[in-house]
């Protein structure tokens, strides 16, 4: 075999794997655990060592939920938060809507920081025989002369030494900025929308709260006025004496680029009542942030071997910039096609069958993202979200439908006259 690869001639060679998964978050988790409970030899590189931090909201849907409950991870361990739905806050209301009630997902979240969230993950894969690698940096793809598609990678091992690992098929989950998609030509979208998101700690009396709760408005106090800042808050009760405190902006509000997003959210938490301790006296750790791809904004999902999972395909949901149910799902997904393909007789066919993992991502998500961009143009516009808070959250069936919207929560089949609204609207909208 000819290959290409910009390294020194020291690389030497490791064993084969059937698939080679670089990023152990949880899209690159899931996939490993699927991969390796149907047989395949899986290999996982991961560049840092579990347990590690990660910037998160750490609160988990329904949705993320029931990925977790299918890999089989139980709650029994105290540190695992149940919640109830989702407390909103804005236009002078303040709303608490339960989880939609639902057969197809359970009826509560979850909160789980990611300090060991993704190694719970990742110790289900390695528990279903996938091998991991930590301290283990990708560096580039490695390409086969003649066919010109991915048959490995050149990383730097926990020894900062060049190492080689080949496998036929190559799963990016490696994040937002995925080095491997950028060197396989596979760049982001600059009409796809982008989020950034930054939290920190705070030692909280509200720590144990039943209730994710969204700020639709930030207000500032500190001037003597009421100004309103750009985005949206959040206050998430982690259980163990903390609240995870964090605000998201989107790249649709005009001021996306000028935001000092830590000075943003300092000023926010300083406008709270004084009683729930977001003061920088209570901080736990520094303000941390990172960026939401969203709605599909790297494409194609799969060329010339390699399968983009997660971040790496800017899977972030654009109605609420959950991040987690999401690149869970396409683990899974791309799992599934995996393995079929490793079953068919012909080069012919195997391509085939990886080809069809853009469609069922198109199928599955495609029409709902379209609809999350007209969304986030929307609510980038100030007077429509004073408008909407003003005189939508005040009107409970619609927010009822606006949760399970922004939610992605509905019945596949067989729900209400909100779930077929919602499920039509997605399934007749283009994937643009």
């Amino acid at each position: 075999m000819s290959e290409t690869a910009a390294t020194s001639p020291s690389v030497r060679e490791s064993a084969d794997a059937d698939v080679i998964v670089v990023g152990a978050g949880p899209a690159g988790s899931t996939a490993a655990y699927y991969l390796a409970q149907s047989g395949l030899d899986v290999l996982v590189l991961e560049k840092s060592a579990f347990p590690r931090e990660k910037v998160c909201g750490d609160g988990l849907t329904p949705r993320a939920v029931k990925q977790l409950i299918a890999m089989g991870i139980t709650f029994e361990d105290p540190a695992w938060v149940k919640n109830h739905g989702l407390r909103i806050i804005g236009g002078g209301t303040r709303l608490e809507l339960p989880w939609p009630d639902l057969a197809a997902y359970p009826s509560y979240g979850l909160v789980r920081t990611r300090q060991d969230f993704d190694q719970i993950l990742v110790n289900q894969a390695v528990k279903a025989g996938a091998t991991l690698m930590e301290r283990t940096t990708v560096t580039a793809p490695l390409i086969d002369a003649r066919s010109n598609r991915i048959v490995g990678v050149q990383a730097k091992n926990s020894d900062r030494e060049p190492v080689t690992y080949r496998a036929p098929l190559v799963l990016a989950a490696d994040g937002n900025s995925s080095r491997l998609s950028v060197a396989m030509g596979i760049r982001k979208r600059d009409d796809r929308p982008m989020g950034v998101a930054v939290r920190t700690y705070f030692t909280s009396p509200r720590h144990d709260d039943d209730y994710l709760e969204s700020w639709l408005e930030l207000w500032d106090k500190s001037s003597g006025k009421d100004v309103l800042l750009p985005g949206y808050g959040w206050v998430f009760g982690v259980g163990d004496g903390t609240s995870n405190v964090g605000l998201g902006i989107l790249n649709s509000t005009a001021s996306f680029k000028d935001v000092d997003y830590r000075k943003l959210l300092r000023r926010w938490a300083d406008s709270m009542p004084e009683e729930w301790g977001f003061t920088e006296d209570n901080q736990v750790g520094p303000i941390r942030g990172a960026a939401l791809p969203m709605g599909f904004n790297r494409v194609p999902h799969y060329s010339r071997g390699m399968l983009l999972l997660g971040d790496s395909g800017g899977m972030v949901n654009p109605f609420n910039g959950e991040g987690i149910a999401y690149a869970m799902e396409a683990g899974k997904i791309a799992a599934d096609v995996v393995v079929q393909a490793s079953s068919r007789l012909t080069v012919a066919e195997r391509e085939r069958t990886l080809l069809s993992y853009r469609s069922i991502l198109s199928d599955t998500y495609g029409g709902y993202y379209t609809l999350g961009r007209y969304f986030v143009k929307a609510i980038g516009q100030p007077e429509f979200m004073k408008y909407a808070t003003k005189y939508g959250l005040p009107q409970r069936t619609l927010m009822r439908f606006t949760l399970k919207m922004l939610a992605n929560l509905t019945e596949p089949s067989h729900g209400d006259a909100m779930d077929r609204l919602i499920n039509g609207m997605s399934k007749i909208t283009p994937a643009a």
